[in-house]
């Protein structure tokens, strides 16, 4: 079953139009959600909002309103009409600004991705503006206003079809600087040993469908065994901890393990 499109929109570059339609590119299953339930009769739990400036009393939804805490303890409120009124204007338009070398876009800017596929009467614009980024080894880089929101997006080429990545602005993104990292040096027989370890495992194709959730498979059977009426106190292991090693003793070990682990591959093929 194909997936539905979620919005619909026009890219625009120059002269050029191009009608979209927009499709979540991914569909996430990490998440196991558990419910708050009363204790004592099982009942699902319900949020209150509690002022407790004024003796704690409930407040019901339609008795709140927003407001911007712009010092310590002080809000300046807005109605419901003027948050409206200074929020971006959705236009469904994504206006492209510049055309950038993809390479050139680093990793810890993107924020969410879609998958665009071309709407009724754009299929050949379509085509041509993904047949040109590829080509060019280059991105559409520019703005879309959706839910309020003016986004920074990048439209890139993907396996024959264009993608958009919503990115983070850069006053979002926070500087490598301000990460600790005390100084100190790489020893060369460590540094040898470490790329030894990264070419013994390494794999020149990106292949996430070698990987599952283990997590997850593990809980929702959990869960279903726990629906079935079964007993899993049994199963609750406590992890003892692992042995600090040594960094070169954890190398060698650890290039050990893989060579060990190629070996077998071998002699099962």
């Amino acid at each position: 079953m194909p997936p539905r499109s979620i919005a619909n929109a026009t890219i625009s570059f120059g002269l050029v139009s191009v009608p979209v339609n927009l499709y979540s590119s991914a569909e996430s299953k990490t998440s196991v959600s558990f419910n708050m339930l009363h204790k004592k009769c099982g009942g699902r739990l319900k949020q209150q909002y509690i002022c407790p400036k004024d003796n704690n009393e409930v407040v019901g939804r339609d008795e709140t309103v927003k407001g911007y805490e712009f010092a310590k303890d002080q809000y300046v409120v807005f109605s419901a009409e003027e948050i409206k009124a200074v929020e971006e204007k959705a236009t469904n338009m994504i206006d492209v600004i510049e055309f950038i070398p993809l390479a050139q876009v680093q990793r810890e800017y993107l924020d969410k991705v879609y998958f665009l596929g071309p709407d009724k009467g754009g299929e050949r614009a379509y085509r041509l503006l993904c047949e040109a980024l590829m080509q060019t080894g280059r991105a559409a880089l520019g703005q879309y206003a959706a839910r309020g929101k003016q986004n920074l997006i990048l439209i890139r080429p993907v396996n024959g079809i264009l993608a958009m990545e919503c990115l983070h602005y850069a006053d979002e993104v926070r500087s490598t600087t301000d990460v600790p990292v005390p100084d100190g040096e790489v020893k060369p027989l460590e540094l040898a040993l470490a790329k030894q370890l990264i070419e013994a495992a390494a794999n020149d194709a990106f292949e996430p469908s070698k990987y599952r959730d283990t997590v997850r498979d593990r809980v929702m059977e959990t869960i279903q065994r726990k629906v079935d009426g079964q007993d899993i106190t049994t199963d609750l292991a406590v992890d003892g901890g692992s042995k600090v090693l040594d960094l070169m003793e954890a190398l060698k070990a650890s290039l050990a393990g893989v060579q060990k682990d190629a070996d077998a591959k071998v002699k099962v093929s």
